[in-house]
């Protein structure tokens, strides 16, 4: 008897970890169904230690969605043309999707679309070795940039109607989601400031909204045709002097009138890196998916991750589903960021707003809900 306790009594124990385990995910996939991190994809030499910030890090976390900013820091095959000097081989992309498999993480590749096709004075790789697809080649980029500017240049777009960009753009779309064997794609299209242009002479003097919310549908629909879903930031969807967020959380050139224009499976991803807005509520009240997106303010990421429980748990049955979850923001490289991760380092005030101790307080306080 006493032998048959010995080996019945650890394997119920491990029978009740197993269900408690598969408890404490169920009750998280009900509070906060999509648990992101946003960071720009490692490079090549920073691969090794992200698929270990993967294992030791993300997925003891219940981390389930990596969005990786990839843009051209991948061997492209098909348009070898735009990749960086240095990028990501196939190799290396797959050992991150490995590594994600293992803990049934989600990855999401993101190129930027539409808006930012450049960078303080750099042209990036789409415009520079397509320039015809610029939405305004008139504007020359400075030696030196400094803003404000006579141009009102912050970042380039391509030209939504250029009848040459979408054939190119949803080959990249394509080979980058098949390498990562992804179900989504982010497009970015966040801080469009270049939409429309007066001076061009296939947009000049459209809605800009419709060419928004066109452009949303075209990549879309291309997407839906591999069973594959559209993420987008959402700040060009908010109306940015009627609510007083401004021209960089929310939109001064009228787009946000796209938000009634968009396919209702897009899914938004709300930044807001100084306050809780509630814009969440004004998303899923248009019928959209929403998850909200801190960046470094630990104390905030805390308030919004309580406010995205509070969406769902307050609202009825028909706009409970539009409140995804949350998902970490990072705006470094990835080799920056775990090297302040791991070392632990301050802001340059000595205080705690960095994006690692944002990432620690929000999946800590992710960690209590269970």
């Amino acid at each position: 008897m006493k032998n048959g306790l010995r080996v019945f009594l650890p394997a119920l124990a491990v029978l009740l970890l197993s269900c408690l385990q598969g408890k404490t995910q169920s009750t998280l996939d009900s509070l906060l169904p999509v648990r992101g991190f946003c960071i720009a994809a490692p490079l090549p030499k920073d691969v090794d230690a992200f698929v270990k910030f993967i294992n030791e890090e993300l997925a003891p976390r219940k981390v389930n969605t990596l969005v990786l900013r990839v843009d051209f820091n991948y061997q492209f095959q098909r348009h070898p043309e735009l990749r960086d000097s240095i990028a990501l081989s196939s190799a290396d992309v797959k050992k991150l999707v490995t590594a994600c498999q293992s803990h049934q993480v989600a990855i999401i590749p993101q190129i930027n679309l539409l808006g930012h096709q450049s960078w303080a004075s750099k042209t990036n790789n789409l415009l520079k070795v397509y320039p015809q697809f610029d939405e305004t080649p008139h504007v020359k980029m400075p030696e030196k940039y400094e803003w404000p500017n006579a141009d009102g240049l912050y970042c380039k777009s391509y030209c939504p109607l250029h009848p040459e960009v979408h054939k190119l753009v949803f080959e990249l779309m394509d080979e980058i989601c098949d390498a990562f064997e992804a179900k989504a794609f982010h497009a970015g299209m966040d801080e469009v400031f270049y939409i429309g242009d007066d001076k061009c002479p296939r947009c000049g003097g459209r809605d800009k909204a419709e060419l928004f919310a066109g452009e949303v549908r075209t990549l879309q629909y291309h997407l839906a045709q591999n069973g594959r879903r559209l993420w987008i930031w959402g700040d060009r969807l908010l109306d940015g002097k009627t609510t007083g967020l401004g021209m960089w959380e929310a939109s001064f050139n009228n787009t946000h009138r796209a938000v009634d224009l968009i396919p209702k499976e897009v899914m938004i991803c709300d930044w807001h890196y100084e306050r809780a807005d509630k814009t969440p509520v004004y998303f899923a009240m248009k019928g959209l998916n929403v998850i909200t997106c801190p960046w470094r303010v630990p104390n905030l990421a805390v308030t919004q991750t309580e406010d995205m429980v509070n969406f769902r748990q307050q609202s009825t049955k028909e706009m409970k589903g539009n409140f995804q979850g949350m998902m970490q923001t990072v705006w470094s490289d990835a080799g920056s960021f775990l090297s302040g991760f791991y070392g632990n380092k301050k802001d340059n005030k000595g205080g705690d707003n960095t994006p690692w101790a944002c990432f620690r307080a929000m999946y800590g306080k992710i960690a209590t809900l269970n």
